[in-house]
């Protein structure tokens, strides 16, 4: 992939094959298996603005962080020379402030045994409404799938539920999004003090853990779901539904199908920030630092399903403290 990227780029046989420590003769088999093109390339056509290239570097630099429009730099360079268009100089502009912007530093943030499970839904069908529920624990890696036909907020506490009951214990906090069922408003009563669903603050606080939400349009915050959300859908679904597309009518097999991958597959794969450990190994280290598991959320009126959407146990003032963590 990466000679792919590189020789897209215009790199040449010898440049990419410098760059990645390897054989040219390597560099050209990977290029001629995947029908890209190994004739020389033609030296590109000098442009009008290659004269000003320098200028225009200096004056975007100077002007950080603030933004030269195009037409205002069109008018210098052209008070000195320039007599081409705008169009080029857009194209230039955006690809250099693209360059010279800094790249974000990829900081992995583990947390402790027990302490952290970060939750998602990934859309796997949208023809057939098919979404899979995702929790990872945060140490360990060890993850629960349920595949469901809706993402409401029944349908979320019961994989809740269900994903305790797999673990074997619940955590003392949850990393989300930006559900609907979740949460009502981000900083609601201030910053980082979000006004929580109701019926999801009363579950939150019936199992004892704590929920929190991931910074916005930042999916790096809850990565390690989103990793395997990609992972679910390479290894998994989309291996086995194109070999039994009717799968994707059978809920009941789908999520039999997807237990044994979890226990068989998913467990023992090599996490290579963790050292190569596998998810089974660590979970042996996280398992006793849960918080058990033993109280089924139950509304109340005698109502007989396992979790209520509009019922509460508690007054809702008892969780209010839920809001300001």
């Amino acid at each position: 992939m990466e000679i792919k990227i590189l020789s897209k780029r215009g790199k040449s046989v010898r440049s990419i094959a410098k760059e990645l420590h390897l054989s040219r003769n390597t560099v050209r088999r990977v290029l001629k298996d995947n029908g890209i093109d190994l004739q020389p390339r033609r030296k590109q056509k000098v442009s009008k603005l290659d004269p000003y290239s320098d200028y225009l570097t200096r004056r975007v630099l100077k002007a950080s962080p603030h933004v030269l429009p195009a037409t205002v730099l069109l008018t210098e360079i052209k008070e000195i020379g320039y007599s081409g268009g705008i169009t080029i100089l857009r194209e230039f502009l955006r690809d250099l402030r693209q360059s010279l912007k800094p790249q974000e530093p990829l900081i992995r943030f583990e947390t402790d045994p027990g302490k952290q499970m970060q939750v998602d839904w990934t859309v796997l069908d949208k023809k057939n409404h098919l979404s899979a529920f995702v929790a990872i624990l945060g140490y360990s890696r060890k993850a629960y799938v349920e595949f469901v036909r809706d993402e409401k907020e029944f349908t979320l506490l019961r994989c809740h539920e269900n994903a305790f009951e797999f673990f074997g214990g619940v955590p003392r906090e949850g990393l989300y999004d930006n559900m609907k069922t979740v949460v009502i408003e981000r900083d609601r009563y201030g910053e980082g003090k979000h006004g929580f669903q109701k019926t999801f603050q009363d579950f939150a606080k019936h199992h004892g853990f704590i929920p929190r939400l991931c910074r916005p349009y930042r999916a790096k915050t809850k990565g390690k779901v989103e990793r395997f959300n990609r992972y679910l859908k390479e290894s998994f679904y989309y291996p086995l539904v194109t070999l039994k597309p009717e799968l994707k009518d059978d809920l009941f097999t789908l999520n039999a199908e997807v237990q044994q991958w979890l226990t068989r597959v998913a467990e023992d794969r090599q996490l290579k920030e963790r050292g190569k450990q596998t998810p089974r190994q660590l979970f042996l280290q996280e398992r006793n630092d849960l918080q058990p598991f033993d109280k089924i959320y139950k509304p109340i009126h005698g109502q007989t399903s396992r979790v209520g959407v509009q019922i509460f146990q508690h007054d809702l003032s008892l969780y209010e403290q839920l809001v300001t963590l």
